[in-house]
């Protein structure tokens, strides 16, 4: 049984009893296993939550989520508990050589375009559109394939006159909360797999706090534009609470939490050089 994301849009009381999840809103109460959660998502300024749940929750590796004001990710409970294999991954992970580095980042580049050209197949726009650029990454993506790419991709994707850019409207915005929730799902499948999310492989961006997580994610991407494509052709533009809880949901169901742990259980193993592939899933 796939496990759950809970979504909260409402003002609430949550609490531990016997082991589950006490949701509590207008005297009615609802009883959530926690076994059964994968993510709690907290997006509504008048949810409580106790001292007692957040423990029993980190202690079962149940991801927390909190969003702010715009419902937009911005914070998560992390467990201090210890992968078995932690220091030993650290270690790796510090000190990966600058060739490893580069192989890694032209495997990552090489799966995210053609997820893209997937996605293109899938959505009968064409086939094979970017094979040229997936099947010419260089080492460390010297020629910049993933750039030159994503030009061809939007224009593919949302017309000859759409530009991606995070600071534009819609879908831009979109796209945005989107990729939000991917990097807080990546981020804590990294943290489960004992890897530290502020060390990447490409990303370097002083401001990011967390670029490993925005390396691994890159192939998952196509996930999310595939599901934002279908909210687009069926007109919806107001990112709306009802919108972006669907958005979670549809996510969930389409992205396998297990895969993207897969993938970066994957990173871990060569981290310390029992592989050499770093895993990710194709899109169906």
């Amino acid at each position: 049984m796939s496990k759950q994301v809970i979504y909260i849009t409402s003002a609430c009381q949550l609490s531990l009893e016997n082991k589950q999840l006490v949701i509590e809103k207008e005297n009615e109460l609802i009883y959530r296993s926690i076994e059964d959660i994968r993510m709690l998502f907290i997006d509504h300024h008048s949810a409580h939550i106790t001292i007692p749940l957040l423990n029993y929750l980190s202690d079962n590796k149940v991801g927390v989520v909190f969003c702010n004001e715009t419902h937009i990710p911005t914070s998560m409970l992390m467990g201090l508990h210890s992968n078995s294999r932690m220091t030993m991954y650290i270690r790796g992970q510090m000190q990966m050589s600058e060739p490893t580095k580069k192989r890694i980042w032209k495997r990552i580049v090489e799966a995210k375009i053609y997820n893209q050209s997937l996605l293109l197949y899938k959505l009968g726009i064409v086939k094979d559109g970017l094979k040229p650029y997936y099947s010419n990454v260089k080492s460390g993506d010297s020629t910049n394939r993933e750039g030159v790419a994503a030009k061809v991709y939007w224009k593919f994707l949302f017309g000859k006159d759409f530009i991606r850019d995070r600071l534009a409207s819609y879908p831009n915005n979109f796209l945005n909360y989107g990729y939000a929730i991917l990097r807080t799902f990546v981020t804590r499948a990294i943290m489960d797999a004992g890897l530290l999310p502020m060390v990447g492989i490409f990303h370097k961006n002083y401001f990011d706090d967390f670029p490993l997580t925005d390396d691994l994610m890159e192939p998952f991407r196509p996930y999310i534009d595939n599901i934002i494509y279908e909210m687009v052709r069926k007109g919806q533009k107001e990112l709306n609470k009802d919108i972006k809880k669907e958005l979670v949901e549809i996510f969930y169901t389409n992205i396998n939490y297990e895969e993207i742990y897969k993938s970066i259980h994957s990173f871990a193993s060569v981290c310390i050089g029992e592989s050499q592939f770093v895993y990710f899933p194709v899109l169906k």
